[in-house]
């Protein structure tokens, strides 16, 4: 497994980032250790989660499901960059969610007692509040660096101009400011091509990469189909839309001899400014599986032939739409 920086830091993540979503509502928390233990025997150090993940509302099951196993020792917490996210709603009441002063300090002190543990490595904010200022941000956020319990502070599904306006405040501050942005980014989706990673790049913001997948379309769905397995709702609409892309996509993979989701996963690793996609196996087959991508090496000519499949917006603005 090949470790890199994340972002402009001095800290080393594995080039993928094992999601927990589906520990807890698909998968059973004896499986969701057993995953995370693999992903360890293969130098997976770098876990994502999200206080909201389990998805009952102020439980937090998946970050349960983390600190138990944590909680089994071996080194387990030590060996893990372990990311976590707030904003979503834990409660009914007022201040449960967003991301005022008071909810970032109840948020994180809650994320440390589900996952068992004194400090977060990297605390992100999972979308962009617009009714906080970034002063009052940053000074709950730099409290809690200075207490110990956060290290690094990442943000999820911001625009551009939200990285730069946070960075600027940071720096304001002398505060390291965001060190990395989870974004939606797969072959069928690339619109942060225009803005987000162009920001990415030039603050030093480590880029990981959301649905790299994009809920199964890049994964294989129609021989999925063919054989008779199950598509989801949302796939199915996606497939009607990219239809004839997925095709097109499924027959150039077969002449790679790849896997169309071993080759979604090795595009992303050859874009500039990707740290580390997020795969979120169901099972320690998905996961075992995913680490094939690693192995997979694109040229010039078919990185081509997958923009021609996939075409973007046109590069970064604004010469995607001006000159």
């Amino acid at each position: 497994m090949e470790h890199t920086n994340l972002g402009r830091t001095g800290l080393l993540v594995s080039r993928l980032c094992l999601g927990t979503m589906n520990f807890g509502p698909e998968t059973s928390e004896e499986d969701s250790h057993t995953i995370m233990d693999r992903a360890l025997e293969e130098d997976i150090n770098f876990f994502d989660t999200a206080n909201v993940y389990g998805w009952k509302k102020g439980e937090g099951v998946t970050e349960q499901i983390l600190g138990r196993w944590f909680a089994k020792g071996g080194g387990r917490r030590d060996k893990v960059v372990l990311a976590t996210k707030l904003f979503g709603s834990m409660g009914d009441w007022p201040n449960e969610n967003k991301l005022s002063a008071l909810n970032i300090r109840r948020a994180c002190e809650g994320s440390l007692r589900r996952m068992q543990t004194d400090y977060i490595d990297l605390y992100q904010m999972h979308h962009v509040d617009r009714d906080t200022p970034w002063e009052e941000i940053w000074q709950a956020m730099d409290l809690l660096v200075q207490q110990g319990k956060v290290l690094y502070v990442g943000s999820s599904n911001f625009a551009g101009w939200h990285i730069a306006k946070a960075n600027e405040a940071a720096r304001a501050r002398n505060s390291l400011g965001l060190v990395s942005e989870q974004s939606l980014y797969n072959l069928a989706e690339r619109s942060v091509e225009l803005e987000v990673l162009p920001a990415c790049r030039d603050y030093g913001v480590g880029v990981i990469p959301w649905s790299p997948l994009f809920g199964g379309l890049l994964g294989g769905v129609l021989r999925k189909a063919q054989e008779g397995r199950a598509v989801g709702e949302q796939q199915r609409k996606r497939l009607e839309r990219y239809r004839p892309q997925v095709q097109e996509y499924e027959a150039f993979c077969d002449e790679l001899g790849e896997r169309p989701s071993d080759v979604a996963l090795a595009w992303l690793l050859h874009q500039p400014g990707v740290t580390a996609p997020i795969t979120g196996p169901r099972t320690l087959e998905q996961l075992e599986q995913s680490l094939r991508a690693l192995e997979v090496d694109l040229d010039d000519k078919a990185l081509e032939r997958l923009d021609q499949i996939w075409p973007g917006p046109g590069g970064p603005a604004p010469e995607a739409y001006a000159w």
